[in-house]
């Protein structure tokens, strides 16, 4: 498959770095097509400028700084996002990315008179998620894992109607020991070699 990966986090040498390295492994030994963003190293700019609000549905060509995401996005058949999760969500370099690039005339469009989104991804079939939560299963469970709902339920339905997605997480990072963290790491370039 054609993989974009978007990695999020600010340290090289993090536990979501290493998880990173590990999904690339997988995709690697998967012989998976593979193009990376590591948003934080390549200094993306997640505000969305008053232009970019007010100019939404130009052609991204017009917006050279996202383009090259966008052409991206338009290749794969497969996103997988790498982030922590912060506060219930995705990390804002992470959220500003979404905000930037998942726009009128690349994610959707609406048409003139419409009232319904007409999703434009038709291209991407998989979704995947490889993250990390503080906190229990179960606390985020009872917060409404609002991280997840974004992937799982906004982006997915910008993307081909029989798109799947595959959610794989590590809870409660900040108490659990070495072999845990270890085997999370395993199970993620297990998971991402046999991505289909």
């Amino acid at each position: 498959m054609r993989v974009l990966v978007v990695h999020c986090h600010p340290c090289a040498d993090s536990f979501s770095a290493a998880a990173f390295a590990r999904v690339l492994a997988g995709l690697a030994a998967g012989d998976h097509e593979v193009r990376t963003r590591d948003l934080y190293g390549e200094r993306f700019r997640p505000e969305l400028s008053a232009w970019e609000r007010t100019n939404q549905f130009a052609p991204p060509e017009s917006k050279p700084d996202i383009a090259p995401h966008v052409a991206d996005l338009r290749w794969c058949e497969a996103l997988v996002f790498a982030y922590p999760t912060w506060y219930s969500g995705q990390p804002a370099m992470l959220k500003g990315w979404i905000d930037r690039v998942f726009v009128p005339g690349v994610a959707y469009e609406i048409p003139v008179g419409g009232d319904r989104v007409h999703p434009l991804l038709g291209n991407i079939r998989r979704l995947v998620v490889v993250t990390t939560h503080g906190s229990s299963k179960l606390i985020n469970s009872i917060q409404g894992e609002g991280g997840k709902r974004v992937v799982t339920r906004s982006l997915r339905v910008l993307c081909n109607r029989r798109a799947r997605s595959r959610w794989i997480a590590l809870y409660g990072i900040d108490t659990v020991g070495e072999k845990a963290r270890a085997d999370f790491l395993d199970r993620v370039e297990h998971e991402l070699r046999d991505l289909n």
